[in-house]
């Protein structure tokens, strides 16, 4: 039965070959990959959701207070049970995964990660996890893409292509939002928005969106109507939003980055999810808010009702006093970066998506309610607006997504009402967050690497490019010991290359080079045959590549600074080859061109 599936399938490969067209081919695909990627969304969203359900149930509600405790470190021991002796392999953070994937594996992901997600991250989220869920979804989505890619033998610049339809599919299915979701595959994942490109991408976004709607109706995860339009004299509040985004995005990010280091210093999975899971549930007891995703806290920002979000608290106290109100909002924003890198650090699975938009929400009420209530200013300020555009704020800091934080939040008031104010808030906030933390939070641990494919093309082809592909092995050795008479018959002689490597017999470590121009004035003297010896021709080399540390960049800034047209590789302390600067160009060139076309 397996052999006719294959026999099937290489048929129909076939047959695509001679009647399909390969673009036409590939918008066909990226057809089927937006209806996979909306489905997982709808999945996701839906297992997530009836988890609470069950969570929120009459038995329940006797004691719900103290279960807020409980919840979190249940469903992260129970995601990591699913982990170890279901999945059994390791489930990586979404879009990390996807970005390391593109960079280092030519598009490849694993066929686990298609489902894994599902399976983990309504535990995660749906027992109180602070994390929301659109990076498992995305990831998800681009599993599915670049698993359908390897189905149907297509190249690398197609299913790097596809894998980005996947995402934008992911993201119109959660926020209805199907232009944010193209803007939001190119800014994260870095690809060329061309006229190749546009197309399949629009296909899978606009697939996406209708199997949302047709699954889960016109509801919508903001419940958002504009009260109150831009006035111009707002533009200086705007400013200021604008940088206390940047500044709240950096907290966020410092915050994530500290947690994310403490938990790396335990080797034991469980050991982590104790330390994490009980901070998280106290976190949680205390403030219930911070209990998963957190859109009904954001939904009651934007409507404005306050009182629903600071007296859910262990408190349980209203109050008029204004600064009681501002301290406890201080207080959501500050607690649930920690909460969200906490469950993270626990073992959760889940993406900073949605702590991003909460804490965007929350510190733009801040400041319109600070300058609403100040005797500095006589002017009154839309909360809600401020609200809403303060999740484009942080998402532009946090993600360094600008025009999705635009685009997004634009599409979800409807209009284009708050374009000016988006514009302002998210170019401020990325400037300023940008000159103090240099990656988002997705690419930071690859750009430390040095694998982080970016918009700048040349970086982003010098990281596709695998440095093992370029190493030549075809120099004839010689040892420290060994007399001039032997290095001219079997070195000089049998060689095509004009540099020969002086490499320690025994270890194989590098002791030095020897030229062909080094050689020439004494070789054809036979009185200096027996005399001497390599070690006294060998000299050292410009500069060493080490094949296990060394990144492409730092490759070719070498033969930049030495001016060298071979270079000697080192691994493990042992010769290994050389790279030349002709080759390394060449292959540079063709992946160049690959890259181009995509």
């Amino acid at each position: 039965m397996q052999g006719q599936k294959k026999s099937l399938l290489t048929k129909f490969l076939v047959w695509r070959l001679k009647h399909i067209p390969h673009k036409q081919f590939v918008n066909i695909v990226s057809a089927l990959i937006g209806l996979l990627a909306g489905l997982g969304a709808v999945t996701l969203k839906n297992l997530t959701h009836f988890i609470q359900r069950l969570l929120e149930g009459e038995f329940i509600k006797e004691i719900h207070q103290a279960f807020y405790f409980i919840f979190p470190i249940l469903g992260l021991f129970l995601t990591l049970l699913t982990i170890k002796y279901i999945i059994r392999k390791k489930v990586g953070h979404g879009i990390p995964s996807t970005l390391f994937a593109i960079s280092k594996l030519k598009g490849l992901m694993p066929r686990h990660q298609m489902w894994a997600s599902l399976l983990t991250a309504p535990l995660t989220v749906g027992f109180g996890g602070s994390v929301g869920l659109e990076g498992p979804t995305v990831a998800t989505g681009a599993a599915l893409g670049s698993n359908l890619s390897r189905v149907f033998h297509l190249n690398q610049t197609t299913r790097t292509l596809l894998i980005g339809c996947a995402a934008a599919g992911a993201m119109s299915s959660i926020f209805k939002a199907p232009i944010a979701a193209i803007i939001f595959a190119v800014e994260i994942f870095s690809l060329e928005l061309t006229i190749a490109s546009m197309i399949p991408l629009l296909i899978a976004s606009i697939t996406a969106v209708l199997t949302s709607y047709f699954f889960l109706g016109d509801d919508v995860l903001f419940h958002f109507q504009l009260q109150d339009k831009f006035d111009l004299k707002d533009v200086i509040f705007y400013i200021i939003l604008g940088i206390t985004s940047a500044f709240t995005s950096i907290y966020f990010s410092k915050i994530y980055f500290a947690v994310s280091n403490f938990f790396k210093r335990f080797a034991n999975p469980y050991k982590r999810l104790l330390i994490g899971g009980v901070l998280l549930g106290v976190l949680v007891y205390l403030i219930p808010p911070l209990f998963g995703e957190g859109y009904e806290t954001i939904n009651n920002i934007l409507h404005g009702n306050i009182n629903e979000v600071t007296t859910n608290t262990i408190f349980n106290s209203v109050s008029d006093n204004i600064w009681v109100i501002l301290s406890l909002l201080v207080g959501l924003v500050t607690f649930k970066v920690i909460a969200m890198s906490l469950t993270f650090g626990a073992g959760g699975v889940g993406g900073v998506f949605a702590p991003t938009l909460f804490t965007g929400s929350i510190s733009g009420y801040i400041v319109a309610i600070l300058i609403n209530y100040s005797n500095l200013f006589n002017h009154h300020l839309s909360a809600t607006n401020f609200a809403m555009v303060g999740m484009a704020g942080l998402m532009a800091g946090v993600l360094h997504a600008p025009l999705t934080a635009i685009f997004l939040i634009a599409e979800i008031t409807g209009g284009y009402e708050l374009f000016i104010p988006l514009m302002i808030v998210s170019s401020i906030s990325f400037a300023i967050t940008k000159s103090f933390i240099p990656h988002n939070i997705y690419a930071s641990e690859l750009a430390k690497r040095g694998e982080l494919i970016t918009h700048n093309k040349d970086h982003a082809v010098l990281t596709l490019m695998d440095l093992k592909k370029v190493v030549e092995t075809n120099f004839i050795e010689v040892y420290p010991e060994m007399k001039l008479k032997k290095i001219v018959k079997d070195a000089v002689v049998k060689s095509n290359r004009n540099i020969f490597p002086v490499v320690n017999k025994e270890t194989k470590a590098l002791e030095g080079i020897i030229l062909l121009d080094d050689l020439r004035p004494i070789m054809f003297n036979r009185s200096l045959y027996k005399k001497v010896i390599a070690r006294e021709l060998m000299h050292n080399p410009p500069a060493i590549i080490y094949l296990n540390e060394d990144k492409m960049t730092d490759v070719m800034r070498k033969f930049q600074d030495t001016g060298a047209w071979n270079l000697p590789v080192i691994k493990d302390n042992r010769y290994v080859g050389f790279v030349s600067k002709s080759k390394l160009l060449t292959a540079y060139r063709r992946k160049l061109i690959d890259f181009s076309n995509k």
